[in-house]
């Protein structure tokens, strides 16, 4: 066996134990995000927020930094919007929110990491970790045996499943 090709092989073995661990965060998290628009495993909290009084229905969602805010009604000084009440008077808004678990939310935070946030370093080590994995599972055959032609047949499948998705 040639160094290059055992090379690649240590490589990917040893990138593929250290890996381990951010893979299951990326697959446990990947799953709980398909259902981010879903209750599934959410819990209700409330917030009590006060603001100034007399705020007008119509900026009280930029007021209260709401992303989804939607008026519903209002009730003499009670405006209620699609997730809590606000106070005409008094100024106090209570808001209810679906947050997940501690650590879910943390897990779920690494997919929606940008570059104002550090943990982009990682799912850009991560992502190019996974395109050597892609490469080096190349290396750990000859070319002209069954199991890397196999292989190949594989990965085309791979790639035309996914666009067949991405496309439909």
């Amino acid at each position: 066996m040639n160094n290059s090709k055992l090379s690649m092989r240590v490589l990917h073995r040893y990138l593929g134990f250290f890996l381990a661990g951010i893979m299951a965060v990326y697959a446990i998290s990947g799953i709980v995000l398909i259902f981010r628009d879903t209750d599934f495993l959410k819990r209700e909290q409330t917030e009590e927020r006060k603001v100034a009084p007399d705020i007008k229905k119509e900026n009280l969602g930029k007021v209260l930094e709401l992303r989804r805010y939607r008026f519903e009604r209002e009730e003499g000084s009670m405006i209620y919007f699609n997730n809590g009440d606000y106070n005409r008077e008094t100024g106090m808004a209570h808001i209810r929110s679906k947050e997940l678990p501690y650590i879910l939310d943390k897990m779920t935070h690494l997919h929606k990491a940008s570059t104002d946030d550090p943990l982009y370093w990682l799912n850009i080590f991560f992502g190019v970790s996974l395109l050597f994995f892609v490469i080096s599972a190349f290396w750990m055959y000859l070319p002209k045996t069954k199991v890397f032609k196999a292989g190949l047949l594989y990965s085309l499948a791979g790639v035309i499943l996914t666009l067949i998705l991405l496309l439909v």
